[in-house]
């Protein structure tokens, strides 16, 4: 299977096997921009660029060809407007010259669905994390519910938003560390960021407004990055602990951008201790968007008979987690 990426700022593919060693390649270019935030067009127009020399590579270091591939996975969103019509696109030209069946894939369910396949996880509760994405969610009747999720704006969103509006990013993340993790280093807690959890729901809107104008006010960085980040990272522990309770499940899983976090990551390792739950952390290269995500879904979907017509291959920006049937559930990992 060939697993084709590009709901964001990463145009991943990744050539996978349903026999060891499984992940026979991962190839992707991330966009980072000079300055600001990202900017659909010109991350299209990056991708534009790559998609060929992508897709070489991930054959080539699979060592197969575009003949032994039985299929071609596509991630149809949810996603950036510009971003998923060049992945599409690709696939869509891969699947109809080679004659090959196209399996198209929700990048959310995607997420869920390599951290069970990396971790061994069998049945848990996720705490889905990453730029475009906040939600707690378990499978329940043929798919994932969503038992949490943010009211407003996304955890990752929070993190890059905070950090490019105070000149510390971009680039968000250097050596595996977020920049307000790194700029957390040092820091203190302090009163007056509200802490805001409503039901099972999160929200950060009024969190990021209050932070940015502590620090207007003169209020040390770190100081407020350290408080930030405690706030944000507890309210979504707090709504997974909730979600843990509800559903009675034993495992515990985290996935998505944020994921590759270890003070996330840690707090959440402590709550499913106290819980006598089982966690597993994904590791980090595939806690980001990432073509092995796509292409391992799509072998999944594809062994349930999962196909689309190229004609009728169209990106859905909002295709939510929990509008997609997950047969193979019980199957996989």
């Amino acid at each position: 299977m060939l697993g084709v990426e590009s709901t964001a700022h990463s145009f991943g593919v990744s050539v996978v096997s349903d026999s060891p060693p499984y992940i026979l390649s991962d190839s992707r270019r991330v966009y980072t921009p000079r300055e600001g935030g990202i900017l659909p067009r010109e991350v299209a127009a990056f991708f534009s660029r790559v998609a060929g020399e992508v897709v070489r590579e991930a054959l080539e270091s699979a060592g197969v060809r575009i003949g032994d591939v039985d299929a071609i996975a596509v991630a149809l969103g949810p996603g950036m407007g510009p971003q998923l019509r060049v992945g599409a696109t690709v696939a869509r030209a891969l699947a109809s010259y080679y004659s090959k069946p196209l399996v198209p894939v929700n990048h959310a369910v995607a997420h869920v669905e390599i951290a069970r396949f990396l971790t061994g996880l069998r049945d848990p509760i996720v705490l889905y994390v990453a730029g475009g994405n906040t939600a707690v969610v378990s499978y329940s009747e043929g798919r994932y519910r969503v038992f949490g999720e943010t009211l407003d704006m996304p955890l990752g969103n929070l993190l890059d938003t905070f950090a490019r509006e105070v000149g510390i990013a971009p680039p968000y993340v250097v050596g595996g560390m977020h920049a307000v993790d790194r700029c957390a280093e040092g820091g203190d807690f302090i009163e007056g960021l509200p802490y805001i959890v409503k039901g099972q729901d999160s929200s950060f809107s009024g969190l990021l407004t209050a932070a940015l104008r502590m620090v207007r006010s003169g209020v040390r960085l770190a100081d407020v990055c350290y408080t930030l980040r405690e706030i944000a990272y507890s309210s979504v522990v707090e709504v997974l602990e909730r979600g843990l309770a509800h559903t009675g499940r034993r495992e515990v899983l985290l996935t998505g951008g944020v994921a590759a976090s270890k003070i996330l990551n840690d707090k959440i390792e402590a709550m499913a201790r106290l819980h006598g739950a089982v966690y597993k952390p994904i590791p980090a290269r595939y806690a980001g968007d990432n073509g092995v995500m796509i292409a391992v879904t799509g072998m999944a979907a594809y062994k349930w008979g999962y196909t689309i017509e190229v004609s009728r291959a169209f990106i859905r920006q909002r295709w939510r987690i929990d509008q997609v049937d997950v047969p193979w559930y019980y199957e996989f990992p």
